[in-house]
């Protein structure tokens, strides 16, 4: 009779992987908020277009979704330390690029080097987790420290900008991530063990590119589409093509002996259930928080350190439960604390509805608070489940999965919200033009500049002594426009938690055990999913 031991990574080693894998989401997250922050004063240092400054960020997001199934597999198959540390290299030298970049052209190539840093970054990042930690609940604690890290960046991302833009040029906010991201290299030389998938795994290059196509036509179409039109040619082909690219890359990947996505996955309903979640809330509260930006920097003109003070709120609380809520989700089901936390988030973008122009910061703070208590219950029990619900060998391809419609979401957000943010305020601006005491050639003149240039248009108008009730006026369509999407954002939440409600399931997880005689066995446990061994890198 065998006699079985659980396979156990030195606890110094487990803690090791964990410093590294929140080094490294942090470098990869930390230029959405402090981009996205420092925008308008890249606008007036560059002088750039609407859409030139849109594609800043895009050309952060569009590499990291399209290419982060891709680096997922190549840690399966080429080491996990492999990848973590040439992403580390990607991200320091897209913070370079930008650093010392003269136009916003060179801007886009830092920030596409650096989102293809955090697309090698995310997936491994948990895989490396996994590995460490494949006990399902220790490894739930780890998951919650690294979806710490996570929103830890968010938060500090749009105070750094704030305070280095109150004081320094916009350039400088891309300092920080140079030497966190050689450190983490260093560091992680020697501190990391490598490890990969277990077999003979090849790279899928078909599924690459079809998945890389799929992805980026689809973003590109929509956030072209939100910038011009949905009927511009450009857009209907990127759109078309997407589409023929999904049932290409669902084809090839039928097909293939080492599929980059195994399908198969998707038969779990846990995984299924929480890549829905992560598209669908991502979509919603992504494109929530683009709008929000706006108005603090439209409707009630704050300076950039001002509207990270008040977004802090979101980010603070996740920040702080990251940890309690990894340690709570043995004892409660991912079905009750993921469509639970969802439904207090949707309420939470509900009450938000009533804010006006004038809107105090005390009565903005507890509805973003409640906000980010309701995405601390999804966050971490999201990913964590997501990575527990397949064998766990394919962690890596699972978390890569995860964050990739994570991401494709996240881009979709701003673009879906923004073109709707827009045209319901453009569509209300001449009834609080006329509410205003506006009529005649001034309502048509500045109707006309919303209808051709968006309301950041009318926002540079100079009318004299109608100014200031145009920019009154304007500032009552914005808030209608952005109740709008409070709604819609709130809808997309209630329909995630649906999805979540419907499909997580109490299923059966195995933790790998040897036996005396160095034969591997799982063992079941009652988490979500199943796993097999990992092993790993041989060393050179």
């Amino acid at each position: 009779m065998n006699v079985t031991s659980t396979v156990e990574v030195p606890q110094e080693r487990r803690v090791a992987t964990l410093v590294m894998a929140c080094l490294g989401v942090f470098v990869a997250y930390l230029p959405v908020t402090t981009v996205s922050a420092s925008l308008p004063a890249i606008q007036r240092a560059l002088g750039t277009s609407t859409s030139q400054l849109s594609w800043v960020s895009d050309a952060f997001v569009l590499p990291m979704a399209a290419l982060i199934l891709t680096a997922g597999v190549f840690g399966d198959v080429h080491g996990r330390k492999k990848v973590f540390q040439a992403g580390l290299a990607f991200s320091g030298l897209g913070a370079l690029i930008a650093l010392c970049a003269q136009s916003v052209e060179v801007v886009w190539v830092g920030q596409a080097f650096a989102g293809l840093g955090a697309a090698a970054l995310l997936p491994t990042t948990l895989a490396l987790i996994s590995h460490a930690v494949p006990d399902p609940r220790e490894r739930g604690k780890f998951i919650g420290l690294w979806a710490t890290a996570l929103m830890s960046a968010l938060a500090l991302g749009s105070l750094i900008a704030g305070v280095i833009l109150e004081h320094f040029a916009w350039r400088w906010i891309y300092l920080l991530p140079i030497p966190v991201s050689l450190l983490a290299m260093a560091f992680a030389a020697k501190l990391l063990t490598d490890s990969r998938a277990p077999g003979t795994r090849r790279l899928d290059w078909p599924g690459q590119a079809t998945a890389a196509l799929t992805i980026t036509a689809l973003v590109y179409g929509i956030i072209e589409g939100g910038v011009t039109s949905f009927t511009d040619p450009k857009v209907m082909v990127a759109l078309s093509t997407a589409v023929v690219g999904a049932v290409a890359f669902v084809m090839v990947e039928r097909r293939s002996a080492d599929p980059m996505l195994d399908l198969t996955l998707f038969r779990s309903p846990a995984f299924t259930a929480t890549t829905l979640i992560a598209m669908i809330s991502f979509l919603g509260l992504i494109g929530f928080f683009f709008a929000l930006s706006l108005y603090f920097g439209i409707v009630q003109q704050l300076s950039t350190l001002e509207a990270a003070y008040r977004l802090v709120m979101v980010s603070m609380v996740p920040l702080l439960l990251g940890a309690p809520v990894g340690r709570l989700m043995h004892r409660v089901s991912p079905r009750v604390l993921i469509p639970g936390g969802l439904v207090i988030s949707a309420a939470a973008l509900l009450s938000l509805t009533s804010i006006g122009t004038d809107t105090s910061f005390g009565s903005l703070a507890w509805r973003l608070a409640l906000l980010g208590f309701g995405l601390s219950f999804v966050i971490t029990p999201m990913t964590a489940t997501a990575v527990s619900s397949v064998p766990f060998h394919q962690a890596g391809m699972a978390a890569a999965g995860n964050n990739a419609f994570r991401q494709v979401g996240g881009a979709l957000g701003p673009a879906v919200l923004g073109t709707l943010l827009t045209s319901r305020a453009v569509d209300a601006l001449p009834d609080h033009l006329s509410d205003a005491g506006l009529t005649g050639a001034t309502v048509r003149h500045v109707t006309s500049v919303a209808d051709s240039g968006g309301l950041s248009a009318v926002g540079g108008l100079d009318l004299g002594a109608d100014t200031p009730r145009v920019m009154a006026a304007l500032s009552e369509a914005f808030v209608d426009g952005l109740r709008l999407c409070l709604i819609v954002s709130a809808v997309l939440a209630l329909l995630a938690a649906a999805v979540g409600a419907a499909l997580l399931r109490r299923q059966q997880h195995t933790t790998p055990r040897v036996t005396a005689q160095g034969t591997q066995a799982p063992v079941p446990h009652a988490t979500t999913g199943a796993a097999t061994p990992d092993v790993p890198a041989a060393r050179p």
